[in-house]
């Protein structure tokens, strides 16, 4: 985690990429699309924490249709900026055997955290997984997983802010930001 100073600092050079109205915006939209989509499912829906937390506590009131909630903590940065190894942190409590699952992040960057954890709820019998994120990175290239409900499309930037952070910091803000030479 970097000092309350270097945090300022960067968000005060950073370049704001989402507004607070697009985020929200997205969010409603990313809300109806799944409801037509999972609306009569009653799926559970897997929120990745810790960056997927902006992204569910604002979509989940939104989804107006019986699901169960539980979450799974997987990591690929902890506090770098680089991917590293997987590590799981916390595994869903709840039973995916024959559901309908619904995966919650905040942002589809490689898809390499996200594949994992697709292929490990199928492994363990899901019917189906699903995966909505708030953000996909737009990096240019194949990616070994893609998201069936996105809010925005980012640029292949290190951004921060609505759930994704910089080493640690601006989880809490409720914009998108790029680092200035990020």
């Amino acid at each position: 985690m970097i000092d309350a100073a270097e945090a300022r600092r960067i968000l005060a050079e950073a370049e704001l990429i989402v507004s607070r109205q697009e985020a929200a915006a997205a969010v409603r939209r990313l809300a109806e699309e799944i409801s037509a989509a999972l609306g009569d499912a009653c799926p559970l829906v897997l929120s990745v924490m810790g960056g997927a937390v902006v992204v569910t506590g604002q979509l989940l009131p939104l989804l107006r249709f019986p699901l169960e909630f539980d979450y799974l903590h997987v990591s690929r940065y902890g506090d770098a900026t680089r991917g590293g190894e997987l590590d799981w942190i916390a595994a869903p409590r709840a039973e995916v055997a024959g559901r309908s699952v619904l995966l919650l992040d905040d942002v589809l960057d490689e898809g390499i955290t996200l594949a994992a954890v697709k292929r490990r709820l199928l492994g363990q019998g899901a019917r189906e997984c699903r995966i909505a994120v708030f953000a996909d990175k737009d990096l240019g290239r194949a990616k070994p997983v893609a998201a069936d409900f996105v809010g925005v499309r980012l640029p292949d930037r290190y951004v921060f802010g609505f759930g994704m952070d910089v080493s640690g910091a601006w989880r809490n803000l409720p914009e998108v930001y790029a680092l200035k030479n990020g």
